[in-house]
């Protein structure tokens, strides 16, 4: 965990396609001010207008989640999010020259080089947590998420599928730049080949292949990528990154272990909504930059504490020296 808010070094871009849309589009990322969170610029519109990424900004979660302002559109946003929420970037403009940010290889494997590339800025101001407090729990149709209070940032999913080769599959992370590198920013976006079709019927999936997705066979027993899976169980790695770049819409880190069963895009959004609407579940908190680490700090009028907390990570970049 960090005290500070954070910013890239440096722009970097990045060309693709979009999974649904089937479009090219060029997408650059850009050093934001403090306190001005995840912003997605649509550069090939009159007016350049600005998309916040916020919960009430979610117009669509139908295999992917879309956000709008106006008239402006950006979809598929969760992988790129999960990329800088995970890798502690508090502070970004996303400009697009299309409605979809591009599908890379269907994971967030390239967003990260790319910040990686950028590096990491420190920035003069707090960065704000959102801590729970007790547990609150959205159940759908079979289907839950439910978040408990935890030191620090959990997320446990399950998956049930009727595929052979998936079945149930359950993941569970302390989620930290590190691990989300390395264990789950390159599991991919998966389908299975019986629902090709009905996707492109719906307009979906138009820019989806092999290069970008994992395909289950007719049979469910294997994958019809040359190259096989990447890890045993990267289906419900996926899953996971899903939530952690839909969650990321709530515009801080999350202090809590977020316990997910058969969630999608749609779920989550709903939780957010149901979060956001019991305030008595959690609270804004900061913590000091100096020791003693365990002082309380005042938020909102409540005094707050996070125990054995050590300031390791603030001065450390993804790639570069950070500023002062």
């Amino acid at each position: 965990m960090t005290t500070h808010q954070h910013t890239l070094r440096k722009k970097v871009r990045c060309k693709g396609t979009g999974l649904h849309s089937g479009k090219p589009v060029h997408l650059t990322i850009k050093p934001a001010a403090p306190n001005t969170g995840f912003r997605f610029r649509r550069v090939d519109l009159p007016n350049q207008p600005m998309i916040v990424a916020r919960p009430d900004k979610v117009v669509d979660t139908t295999l992917a989640t879309t956000l709008a302002e106006g008239q402006a559109k950006v979809g598929t946003t969760e992988h790129l999010l999960a990329a800088l929420h995970a890798l502690d970037i508090d502070n970004a403009t996303i400009e697009l020259s299309g409605d979809e940010v591009p599908a890379m290889d269907g994971s967030a494997a390239d967003f990260v080089k790319m910040l990686e590339e950028a590096g990491r800025r420190r920035q003069n101001a707090a960065r704000r947590y959102l801590r729970i407090t007790r547990p609150i729990e959205l159940i759908v149709k079979g289907r839950s998420i439910r978040v408990e209070p935890y030191d620090g940032c959990r997320i446990s999913s399950r998956i049930v599928f009727e595929a052979p080769l998936i079945r149930e599959q359950r993941y569970s992370l302390d989620l930290t730049p590190h691990d989300f590198s390395h264990q789950i920013s390159s599991a991919r976006t998966f389908g299975q080949a019986h629902e090709i079709e009905h996707l492109w019927q719906q307009n979906k999936a138009k820019g989806g292949s092999l290069d970008n997705s994992v395909v289950i066979h007719w049979d469910g027993t294997r994958v019809l990528n040359e190259t096989g899976l990447r890890f045993d169980d990267e289906f419900v790695r996926h899953k996971t990154l899903d939530i952690i770049g839909d969650l990321a819409l709530l515009g801080t880190p999350l202090l809590g272990h977020v316990i997910a069963d058969k969630s999608g895009h749609a779920l989550h959004y709903e939780f957010m909504q149901a979060l956001m609407a019991a305030p008595d579940s959690w609270e804004y908190v900061e913590f000091a930059a100096v020791p003693p680490v365990t002082a309380p700090v005042r938020v909102n009028g409540k005094a707050s504490r996070l125990r054995d907390f050590f300031v390791t990570a603030d001065d450390e970049c993804l790639s570069a020296p950070c500023a002062a």
